[in-house]
């Protein structure tokens, strides 16, 4: 099949627009059955086009596909249009905190979560797991071999990142959380003890990633709110 470029341009975008997860370079070829190199030709003329300020919306490479994003200039107006369909879906300080470890020291297990948060936090991992911002990497090889936690390709596509190098700094990622999981009130309140959250610092100090420059996030998709009870770890086949 060989299409004009106009055609080929148009095709991507029904496609991309269409697509429920950020569509990979290989899948947006095989779907038109051109060469990645044509393919990846027009994407570029349709991110440029997408990028003139008259468009409210634009294709960005996410996740390692592409995915169309409303842009932040609009994500108030947006925003308040979709509070006024339903209430926002709020991520607890709690599943914020743990999410940020993770995030930053990843693969990690829940023994060495803890040992950073000073709290349990199996709840909260059930519940980052539940809402797919989280995956289990495999079993660390030492004593008693616990479960390795990672950050998921959702997470990507929440945060609107590219990969985990696009992390912002730790006091960057409150904001970026509040960008990504809703509006203001994203963050549920926090119903711990004074004291028993150690915060961003905490996580630094205790073996997290250097800084690293990171885009703000452009996606408005919402989270629901995490809780703290502490359901059994989830049950991993040892297939060694």
């Amino acid at each position: 099949m060989t299409m004009n470029p106009t055609e080929l341009k148009s095709s991507l975008e029904a496609i991309i627009y269409a697509a429920d997860e950020p569509a990979t370079l290989q899948q947006l070829a095989n779907a038109v059955g051109e060469e990645k190199h044509a393919v990846r030709a027009a994407l570029d003329e349709l991110v440029a086009g997408y990028a003139a300020d008259e468009r409210g919306v634009e294709i960005r490479a996410v996740a390692g596909g592409y995915r169309v994003y409303t842009k932040p200039q609009h994500h108030d107006v947006v925003r308040r249009f979709i509070k006024s369909l339903q209430p926002a879906l709020r991520l607890s300080m709690p599943a914020l905190e743990t999410l940020a470890v993770i995030a930053y020291k990843q693969p990690a297990t829940q023994p060495e979560i803890q040992e950073i948060r000073g709290v349990n936090c199996a709840g909260v991992i059930q519940t980052l797991l539940e809402r797919r911002l989280i995956t289990i990497a495999g079993r660390k090889q030492v004593i008693g071999r616990p479960i390795l936690y990672r950050t998921s390709r959702e997470f990507l596509m929440r945060f609107g990142l590219g990969d985990l190098e696009e992390l912002p700094s730790l006091k960057e990622f409150e904001a970026l959380a509040r960008e990504a999981l809703g509006a203001d009130e994203g963050l549920a309140p926090d119903a711990s003890a004074p004291g028993d959250e150690p915060g961003a610092e905490a996580i630094a100090e205790a073996g997290a990633a250097e800084n690293v420059p990171g885009a703000e996030s452009d996606t408005l998709s919402h989270d629901a709110s995490s809780h703290d009870d502490a359901p059994r770890e989830p049950v991993v086949p040892d297939v060694s």
